[in-house]
């Protein structure tokens, strides 16, 4: 099978068009800052237009999107609306229903969903929710202190995201470690970015909270704060609650901090150069890694390995090491020339490191497109196959 693995980030669009009987790469490419100034994509629609151009057409990797099996999507949030669904009414309108939590990603995603509806009707598109890696985490971890009723009438519970992310760096780390009980912390960063604890390949906690914005400061976004404060700045702002979501998902964040970029790339070149705002950016970033990391540690009851991926997670040695300050006292140590040499997978802690401490690439699309062909095989996928070719 021929699966077409459509991933849009908050400011990145990747696509791998994947053979899953050999699980082989048919092609794939990538475009980044989206809708950051001076990107040569001002849109996600524009990403995506120059992604298909690259992909279909004569001695190119398909000659018609028709020869697809199936275009997945690693979507985001659709609160209860979860795991591998065929994209249809229901799935679209739990989205619709939950883009308030989530517009950076949501909307994106319905626009490329009902773009490929409307070109290869005959296409089967398939949703993988970010959420359902997170399905089963205990009632204490995923409920507010709210009322409850809120939550029955109104979703209103953590979910966790970056699900394929996490799950791809659990599978790995299981299969380097060869235990399949192992306690990992891992750590998705990039210009979205989370932390997930995971006892047995099962995730327990995780940084997220109901919305993206919660957690990790964010690129634009603003990661945890106290409820009042935005109350209260309401009153004094005299702004409505969509100006206020606005501000909280685009100006906030490592770019509030920072009165600039909220690119961690951008952030080192300016705190090297003396910007004492960028510099206080990747210090709240890196603090708040470190404490979820302390966090989860204790709710694992302890931890053979943390990993790193995503943008930041593989590339940034300098955050790295400065996340791993500190955290010697929980056996997390790190090997520094080893940090700074490592290129794609790679230990770099410390001989005799109590944990072990991983680099990985993230591999979110594999997850995705085999979540999509245990989906076509099953009964409801034979099914919507059948209908799709009748």
């Amino acid at each position: 099978m021929k699966i077409l693995v459509a991933n849009i980030g908050s400011t990145t669009f990747k696509y791998r068009l994947i053979d899953s009987t050999t699980g082989s790469n048919l092609a794939q490419g990538k475009a980044e800052r989206i809708g950051v100034a001076g990107s040569p994509f001002p849109t996600y629609e524009a990403a995506i237009d120059t992604a298909l151009s690259d992909l279909v057409g004569v001695d190119k990797a398909v000659k018609s999107l028709s020869e697809l099996n199936a275009i997945s999507f690693k979507t985001v949030h659709g609160g209860p609306c979860s795991g591998a669904r065929f994209v249809d009414k229901t799935v679209l309108d739990a989205m619709e229903e939950f883009t308030f939590y989530a517009p950076a990603h949501n909307i994106p995603y319905l626009a490329a969903m009902r773009a490929f509806a409307t070109s290869v009707p005959n296409v089967p598109l398939v949703a993988v929710f970010e959420t359902g890696f997170f399905a089963n985490l205990d009632s204490a971890t995923f409920t507010y202190a709210v009322p409850y009723e809120w939550q029955l009438n109104y979703g209103i519970r953590r979910y966790g995201f970056h699900g394929a992310s996490h799950r791809a760096a659990s599978e790995r780390v299981v299969q380097l470690t060869g235990d399949p009980h192992v306690r990992h912390i891992s750590c998705h960063l990039g210009g979205s970015s989370s932390l997930a604890a995971i006892r047995a390949g099962v995730a327990i906690d995780t940084s997220f909270g109901i919305s993206p914005q919660s957690g990790l400061p964010q690129n634009n976004r603003v990661g945890d704060i106290d409820v009042f404060a935005i109350l209260e700045l309401m009153k004094r702002l005299n702004v409505t609650v969509d100006e206020m979501a606005g501000l909280l998902s685009t100006k906030s964040g490592l770019a509030g901090i920072s009165g600039g970029s909220g690119d961690v790339r951008d952030l080192l070149a300016a705190a090297e150069n003396g910007d004492a705002r960028s510099k206080l950016a990747l210090d709240v970033y890196t603090r708040s890694a470190r404490n979820y990391i302390a966090q989860f540690y204790v709710e694992l009851g302890g931890v053979d390995v943390v990993s790193f991926t995503g943008g930041i997670g593989e590339n940034s040695p300098e955050l790295r090491a400065e996340i791993c300050t500190g955290l010697e006292v929980l056996g997390v140590e790190l090997d520094s020339s080893a940090n700074q040499l490592v290129s794609g997978e790679g230990w770099i802690d410390r001989a005799g490191s109590q944990t072990r401490i991983l680099v990985m690439p993230a591999d979110e699309e594999s997850v995705v497109a085999r979540a999509t062909v245990e989906l076509l095989a099953s009964k409801e996928g034979a099914a919507s196959l059948a209908k799709a070719e009748g």
